[in-house]
């Protein structure tokens, strides 16, 4: 018998889980026929976790105990842009961590976002089980292309929480392209146009039979389905206002409510021209209970959202570009991610590439299942599907003054290995000390901090004497690893990092007992 390995899409939005069955990937049913699962976790009173659909239910009820849309502050520092942005969105609150990483405050505790993406995984793990029988602890699972070290890594930590036993970690657009071309003996050049609620990537791949080789990626982890939703938001708290002078930003309830129906209008108007959005009792007055009334059509959405479609684009031109390619050599255009699915981004999308997109790719359904394409190639051993990925953002160290210096630049293929030589800068030196950033800027405030690492155990000498040989190296998970050898002795120098985000070792034990 095959030994059961699942594909897991871990989406900002929603959350998919599949299997390959008798030589065929299939989505995964839970009990009662969805195999979408909404990426919402509810903290209800007596300890009482709901997921999915049930908590979903909760958003308009209990708002500030229901938490969505945790995919975006997963691997964020609390005082980060993005996550002050999502502070001022949010119904529930977010605080700070002891390692400066953002924590979400349910009634009396600060859960770290591991914690809370574990709540999604388990489900998933066990809407497996209930289907196939059987227990289910192997996996791989998908991230957005452009999700850096830290975010990896929490994402490592949330899948070890949920009992799962990772086979490895694959780029959602690179899943997609496995799902999308898989043993159909093509030989291609694609696009993966991948949107999702939370995230934006593209992912440029050439196909050649069973080898799916990335020629580049670039995105977006703060641009979305929930970016175009605000829009939304903000349109009818405007029309709101014009009507009766009453600004609804103010009240969480009424906010929650104009989250979920603009959600509903935007899906809407996947179908058709127009949609009238009637939220009862939004608001009260001296009167008593008000009623938002707003009609809203696609030509206007088009309208509002046009800045973030070309947003869109700008990585696009990115992406192109790094792949050392033009437009006209792209051969097919796949759309994944549920804000892909509306009208007028497809047709930007078509006018861009100037090409009409695949259809027959399931967009809500792609990244699981060809995640678990190759979940069911690693633990059966079979002729696998060649996948050259690429690291998506540059490995820098920090230098004197603030600047940094590239050690691996963006779209270096992966696993990749490079070492750099440190010496020692001051007399009977007994520590060296180094900041390690990804990004793309020479200053280092606009990089992403991975960590301080500091390296101690050497000789005492002179000043420029020790020499420590500093070795990075980027897995095929996209997880960064650092060691230090003293180049003299060829011992191995002691290697503490000062500034983390991981949850510790106790830390993931003792949450998984309380689970």
């Amino acid at each position: 018998m095959s030994e059961i390995a699942i594909g897991i899409d871990l989406g900002t939005s929603n959350s998919v889980v599949a299997v390959v069955e008798n030589g065929q990937p299939k989505v995964i049913p839970n009990r009662w026929g969805e195999t979408v699962h909404p990426s919402i976790v509810n903290f209800g009173e007596n300890d009482d976790v709901l997921v999915g659909s049930r908590a979903k239910k909760k958003l308009l009820l209990d708002p500030e105990n229901t938490v969505y849309s945790f995919k975006r502050l997963m691997g964020r520092y609390f005082f980060s842009e993005e996550v002050k942005k999502a502070r001022e969105l949010l119904p529930y609150d977010l605080v700070e961590g002891p390692n400066r990483e953002v924590r979400v405050q349910v009634r009396d505790h600060a859960y770290p976002l591991p914690e809370i993406s574990a709540y999604m995984l388990t489900e998933m793990r066990r809407v497996a089980e209930a289907y196939l029988g059987m227990p289910v602890s192997k996996a791989v699972v998908t991230v957005p292309a452009h999700f850096n070290d830290n975010q990896r890594q929490a994402t490592k930590d949330a899948c070890r929480i949920a009992g799962l036993d990772v086979l490895k970690i694959i780029n959602e657009p690179t899943a997609v392209a496995l799902a999308y071309g898989y043993d159909k003996q093509m030989r291609n050049r694609v696009a993966v146009y991948d949107l999702g609620g939370g995230t934006f990537d593209v992912t440029v791949l050439d196909i050649n039979l069973d080898v799916f080789e990335v020629r580049s990626t670039a995105g977006d982890t703060f641009l979305g389905g929930d970016d175009f939703d605000a829009r939304i938001m903000d349109y009818l708290i405007g029309a709101f206002y014009e009507q009766v002078g009453i600004d609804l930003r103010r009240d969480r309830q009424a906010m929650q409510k104009l989250k979920e129906h603009s959600e509903w209008a935007k899906i809407q108007l996947s179908e058709v021209d127009r949609v009238e959005v009637s939220i009862p009792d939004i608001a009260r007055d001296d009167e008593g209970s008000l009623t938002l009334s707003a009609v809203l059509t696609v030509k206007q959405l088009a309208q509002m959202t046009y800045d973030l479609v070309q947003r869109t684009f700008g990585v696009c031109d990115e992406a192109i570009q790094a792949a050392g390619c033009n437009v006209t050599d792209i051969d097919g255009v796949v759309l994944v991610g549920g804000q892909s699915k509306s009208r007028f981004i497809r047709s930007a999308v078509e006018a861009y590439f100037s090409k009409r997109v695949q259809a027959h790719v399931n967009p809500d359904e792609a990244v699981a299942l060809g995640a678990a394409i190759h979940a069911d190639q690693l633990v059966n051993r079979k002729t696998e599907a060649v996948l050259i990925d690429v690291t998506p953002l540059s490995l820098r160290v920090g230098t004197v003054g603030g600047y940094t210096e590239v050690v691996i630049p963006k779209n270096t293929p992966i696993p990749i290995e490079h070492s750099k030589t440190f010496v020692t800068a001051s007399d009977n030196q007994e520590r060296v000390r180094i900041r390690i950033y990804q990004g793309e800027s020479k200053a280092h405030e606009h990089n992403e901090l991975l960590g301080e690492f500091e390296f101690s155990g050497f000789r005492i000498a002179p000043r420029g004497e020790v020499e420590v040989v500093v070795t990075f190296d980027i897995d095929a998970d996209g997880i960064v690893n650092v060691r230090a050898v003293e180049k003299e002795s060829g011992v191995e120098a002691q290697t503490q990092i000062t500034i983390s985000q991981h949850l510790t070792e106790a830390e993931i034990h003792q949450i998984r007992q309380a689970q």
